[in-house]
């Protein structure tokens, strides 16, 4: 009997190490354990180890401290013009207090779906349909406030809230893609306008530079003609001016010659039959000569004659 005796001995051993191996508890990190003795709550335990006493301590509920996302399906609502949508939301809520979330609601993440579409609901009745489409922003804040409130008792903090999707009905959808299509043919259209309007300033700003280069250069033009008619004009003066100089020196040398020769009555009676004679140019029909210089002409007309004679 005494290998009987070792036996049970060795039992016993083996299920007291059971017992205490499994009072003890290592909680790892971004979790909690709701700890309850003999059905009340007795603690919440965090990170690290722990030891529960037997029979006595059970671990209610473990929690996950992190940030959590639910995407909840698409909920029916009516906006306050009668139309109704679809629109699914996604909500980032953590756990702050593992007491109050194990024992504030049965089942939290219902309770904060159910949530969830009633407040949606409230907010989307008080908006029309553009306003819901234009407006998520606005929507999300208030959804994200009102949540926030209402699970604050379950030890839940809502850190956002994000409508995914706002579907409206087909007829609805069709409307929206013709008023868009009708919305970018305008744009279309009055961009191609702009684009007209813009080219034709473009042309005339072009034109009217042209024809003000082309009245410079027309200008310019003008300003060297003229300076070229006046350089013709100061050089034909210059010359008339240089020629009648000539003259007048030629003159001047032939009556200094004249005078250097001293000619006698005779010679300057024929000198000045000579000027009569120029002066005349076979234009004029009468001359009148001096009576001092008539002798000389008869003279003259009998050397002539003489001469023809011969």
């Amino acid at each position: 009997m005494p290998g009987m005796g070792m036996l049970a001995l060795v039992i016993i051993i083996i299920i007291a190490l059971v017992i205490i191996v499994s009072c003890v508890k290592i909680v790892p990190q971004a979790h909690a354990a709701v700890v309850e003795r003999l059905g009340g709550y007795l603690t919440t335990w965090s990170v690290g180890l722990h030891f529960k006493v037997p029979f006595i301590d059970r671990i209610a509920r473990n929690v996950l401290l992190k940030e959590q996302v639910v995407d909840f399906p698409p909920q029916p609502v009516i906006t306050k013009d009668n139309v109704t949508m679809q629109i699914d939301t996604v909500v980032y809520f953590e756990i702050t207090d593992p007491k109050l979330y194990a024992y504030g609601v049965e089942n939290p993440i219902m309770a904060i779906e159910n949530l969830t579409a009633t407040t949606l609901r409230n907010i989307i009745g008080d908006l029309e349909l553009d306003e819901t489409l234009t407006s998520r922003e606005t929507i999300n804040t208030k959804m994200r406030a009102t949540l926030d409130v209402a699970t604050d008792p379950w030890g839940i903090k809502v850190n956002r809230v994000e409508l995914k999707n706002i579907i409206p009905p087909k007829a609805i959808q069709d409307a929206m893609e013709k008023q868009m299509k009708a919305e970018r043919e305008r744009r279309e259209a009055i961009l191609r306008a702009e684009g007209e309007k813009k080219s034709t300033i473009l042309v005339a700003e072009g034109n009217k530079e042209s024809a003000i280069l082309d009245a410079e250069a027309e200008k310019q033009a003008a300003i060297l003609r003229a300076e070229a008619q006046k350089e013709a004009t100061i050089k034909e003066a210059e010359g008339q001016a240089a020629a009648i100089l000539k003259i007048q020196q030629a003159n001047a040398d032939g009556l200094r010659m004249l005078k250097e020769a001293s000619p006698d009555s005779a010679v300057l009676q024929l000198k000045s039959l000579e000027a009569f004679a120029k002066a005349a140019d076979g234009k004029a029909t009468k001359i009148i000569i001096p009576s001092e210089i008539q002798g000389i002409a008869g003279l003259s007309k009998s050397i002539v004659e003489v001469a023809k004679e011969n």
